[in-house]
């Protein structure tokens, strides 16, 4: 029998990821956890097969939970699920750790199938996501300007393209105003850009925004 811990903010989520575990003969839901806190406290006090981890959660962003986790238990397989579309996530939180992305678009014989892949050892990506995995290793893609960003200033340029003012990332990240200021000006600075307008809509035309 998998055990599997649910980490995401929203209980409606978490009821319906429930639900669909609960179809399944092999797989049961031993712990859940609302905040990034809850899900390392629960991980390091628990023996768990999968975690189901959502990338926007209250306390800590999904990409610095995971960073923890794989310190933690590096062999623990962490399934991402998030509403957040490939093209902006899933490349980085897969070379971050994770063993699986998945939207929560999915359907639910996705999600159990996905569950089952990881608690084995294997990876876990859409068929669109593969193919791209393989083009990139075929052609030798240049990186894209976004993916030359360490993962805090992605974060930080995925916030002020969702349109948050630096206190709001500041309060959100657990970092100072002037922190995310300097972040900002690194992220300006790598992608060759001027001012958050360019940045907006680089992130529409490169489809990151949510």
């Amino acid at each position: 029998m998998l055990r599997i811990l649910i980490a995401d903010d929203h209980p409606v989520v978490r009821r319906g990821l429930k639900q669909i575990v609960a179809e399944t003969s092999d797989m049961v839901i031993t712990g859940e956890a609302s905040n990034g806190a809850e899900v390392l406290n629960k991980v390091w006090g628990n023996d768990y097969d999968v975690v189901l981890l959502d990338i926007s959660m209250p306390d800590k962003s999904g990409m610095d939970i995971l960073a923890e986790l794989k310190c933690m238990k590096p062999n623990l397989p962490i399934l991402v699920l998030s509403i957040h579309p490939e093209e902006q996530y899933a490349m980085r939180m897969l070379r971050a750790g994770a063993s699986g992305y998945l939207t929560k678009e999915m359907a639910p014989p996705e999600l159990i199938k996905a569950i089952r892949k990881v608690s084995q050892g294997g990876k876990y990506v859409s068929s669109s996501l593969a193919e791209r995995f393989v083009i990139d290793l075929e052609i030798g893609t240049e990186k894209l300007p976004h993916e030359t960003l360490s993962n805090r200033e992605y974060q930080v340029m995925c916030m002020i393209t969702s349109g948050k003012a630096a206190r709001e990332i500041a309060k959100e990240l657990s970092l100072s105003v002037k922190t995310v200021s300097t972040h900002r000006s690194h992220i300006l600075k790598k992608m060759n850009m001027r001012n958050n307008t360019e940045l907006i809509r680089y992130a529409i035309q490169n489809h990151l925004l949510v």
